[in-house]
């Protein structure tokens, strides 16, 4: 059973993929999980994968939720995202990492997409 943070995460990760797709994006993967970490959505823009994160907030008390995707959390965005290249014999496309920011919990959200928000960081 989800708790409520669980389901407004949930919910979150639901806007952002219908976000996402009437950008013309189109999903592979949504909760992609390995011993690693999680990555929220694997998609496709054109001829490049997109790893994204999505970070939403139902209040705007702790800022914009677009900078809580800290360097920690990069890197181990970026480790799953190179097993994920590797497992299904992609290390040779271009990629980039996304950060959907979605700010409100009402009927209409703010909704951000910011494009290739950091690089690959595995150090």
């Amino acid at each position: 059973m989800l708790n409520k943070q669980q389901k407004f995460g949930n919910k979150g990760e639901s806007i952002a993929a219908r976000h996402l797709k009437r950008q013309g994006y189109r999903i592979l993967e949504q909760n992609y999980r390995t011993n690693l970490g999680e990555i929220d959505i694997i998609a496709t823009d054109r001829d490049t994968i997109v790893f994204v994160e999505v970070k939403a907030r139902k209040s705007g008390r702790f800022g914009d939720p677009k900078w809580a995707v800290t360097p920690r959390k990069q890197r181990k965005i970026s480790m799953v995202a190179l097993h994920y290249l590797k497992a299904t014999q992609q290390d040779h496309v271009k990629a980039r990492f996304d950060v959907v920011s979605i700010s409100g919990a009402g009927s209409s959200p703010g909704i951000e997409l910011v494009k290739n928000a950091f690089e690959l960081a595995y150090t």
